[in-house]
């Protein structure tokens, strides 16, 4: 006898063994226990999720000879001719195949007739979105108004393709996407019934892959099992025949991506492509990795949500520390529309190479969400230059400038020991902060590209004695000004200007409120404040 692949075997033949789909069972099983059956149904949901199986079912139910608390009972005539497809009450239509005008006409002159056996003739027209318009306009009438013992059951994938006229006259059933845990158990069953062994592990893989289908999960695992016949099942087996890759290799390469090491990144597919792994699918559970680390990293209490293990969450949570909100939300973007391209691209590869560059280097986009990254790009080149500038070396006498703390450059033939300290700079009272206010505006034109443009927007306020706040309208500016470099070059700026230390806070206006409901305008009202007016200039 030759084989039966596992999702046609294991088919439901009953209402219970239907899985995930529990709001539309019941509501069916209630109809049929009332007496209260429609005559039009349309049952929509993506692949697999059990529109066929639960119409197939529901035409047995309404024919059954006994019928037990809604479900047919199996063992009758009726139930047996049904199961076994030669009923001439239940006609299953592909409208795939047969979309004009011609094939619905039969139908019409068709329902005319009762049914020779049974109580109902139920017709299911599968893929019914991809009838012509001109059929959909024939089966108008006899969809508003069928013989008492007809039933249309109407299945499709696309319900945003059938016309409003149709969709008023039917009752609207949605099927779910199968939750990756109900997939799992009902692939154990069916494991146990069949007596193959298959890691836990391995099966939640597949039903992650399968994405709320269970056909889709009963075909995935019917070809691993295949590949590895006689055999336990292990997760890596599956990863192989799937050829998908393990969450480390995507740990290892988000942590090259983060520190921009471009080579390393490109080795890391060099491996992967030479193993033979299937890159639309890496794209996918990359994203897939990006999204959990993108919960991990904006929710403390996320476990549940989250389907990994103990210790793949303690990896996620040590990335989270590692990387920005607003640099993991711009990989997901590029992933994301790199998943659509590759599809139906013939140079996955280059594609996949490009996208990961990209991750590496944000200067290559002008989009608005890479704008922080780029920053951060430019100061990490800056920090790294400035960090090694003592090592190239400008003499010995520079460098020894450099490492007891004398600032400027030493003329010709001058000694490290003859160089000046830097005197000690005397706090400020609120006289010096008057003077800081009254000259801010051309102080902060000497400052820095990022921060003089956020600082044009700044307004000032009193912090305390000799404490200047520096309020800034938004988030991103006060981020960028209150870095700690960025305050040290204002303070320095200022102590340059006005000869005495003062401190600088940032501040940032709270979403909602005003400026004024906080903090104290110095520069407006600086005659109330502190007694003194102030011309500002610039």
């Amino acid at each position: 006898m030759s084989y039966t692949a596992l999702y046609r075997k294991f088919r439901p033949t009953a209402f219970e063994d239907v899985k995930g789909q529990d709001h539309i069972i019941t509501t069916l099983q209630n109809q049929i226990k009332a007496n209260r059956i429609g005559h039009a149904y349309l049952f929509c949901g993506t692949r697999g999720t059990g529109k066929t199986t639960v119409a197939k079912i529901f035409a047995k139910a309404v024919n059954c000879e006994h019928p037990a608390d809604g479900s047919p009972c199996g063992v009758c005539a009726m139930c047996r001719s049904i199961a076994a497809g030669t009923s001439m009450n239940v006609i299953e239509i592909d409208a795939a195949s047969n979309n004009g005008v011609d094939n619905i006409r039969e139908i019409r002159e068709e329902v005319t007739y009762r049914p020779t056996e049974g109580n109902y003739k139920v017709y299911i027209i599968d893929e019914v979105h991809m009838l012509s318009i001109g059929a959909f306009n024939a089966l108008l009438k006899t969809l508003e108004e069928p013989p008492e013992y007809v039933i249309f059951i109407l299945a499709t994938t696309e319900v945003h393709k059938i016309p409003i006229t149709i969709l008023s006259r039917c009752q609207h059933y949605d099927f779910k996407r199968i939750t990756i845990d109900t997939i799992a158990d009902r692939m154990k069953e069916l494991m146990e019934a069949e007596r193959v062994n298959v890691e836990d592990k391995a099966i939640r893989y597949i039903a992650k892959a399968a994405d709320g289908s269970m056909r889709d999960a009963l075909s995935l695992l019917d070809q691993c099992i295949a590949f590895y016949l006689g055999q336990t099942l292990t997760y890596d087996n599956v990863l192989e025949v799937l050829g998908a890759v393990d969450t480390d290799v995507f740990s290892r390469l988000l942590r090259n991506i983060i520190v921009r090491d471009v080579p390393k990144v490109l080795d890391t597919v060099e491996d992967l492509v030479m193993q033979g792994r299937e890159l639309t699918q890496l794209a996918v559970d990359f994203t897939w990795y990006l999204r959990n680390l993108l919960l991990v990293k904006t929710s403390d209490s996320i476990e549940d949500v989250l389907d990994v293990s103990s210790e793949n969450l303690a990896q996620l949570r040590e990335e989270a520390q590692m990387i920005e909100t607003d640099m993991l939300l711009r990989y997901i973007r590029i992933f994301s529309e790199l998943s659509g391209q590759l599809k139906y691209a013939v140079q996955k590869r280059v594609l996949l190479e490009v996208a990961l560059i990209k991750l590496c280097t944000p200067a290559m986009e002008v989009t608005q969400d890479t704008l922080l990254d780029r920053i951060r790009a430019i100061e990490e080149k800056v920090e790294n230059g400035l960090a090694a500038a003592p090592q190239t070396g400008c003499g010995p006498d520079m460098g020894n400038a450099m490492q007891t703390g004398y600032q400027g450059w030493a003329p010709a033939g001058m000694t490290g020991s003859a160089l000046k300290k830097k005197p000690e700079i005397p706090a400020a009272i609120p006289e010096d902060v008057q003077e800081v206010v009254k000259n801010f505006r051309s102080i902060a034109d000497e400052t820095s590209g990022p921060v003089r443009t956020y600082l044009k927007k700044a307004r000032l306020s009193l912090g305390g004695d000799n404490r200047l706040m520096v309020v800034l309208p938004d988030a991103m500016g006060a981020s960028i000004v209150g870095r700690e470099d960025h305050k040290e070059e204002l303070e320095n700026l200022i102590e340059q200007r006005i000869g005495k230390k003062v401190e600088v806070e940032i501040r940032q206006v709270e979403d909602g409120r005003r400026f004024e409901d906080t903090f104290a305008d110095l520069e407006r009202h600086m005659e109330s404040v502190i007694n003194m007016e102030i011309t500002v200039e610039g």
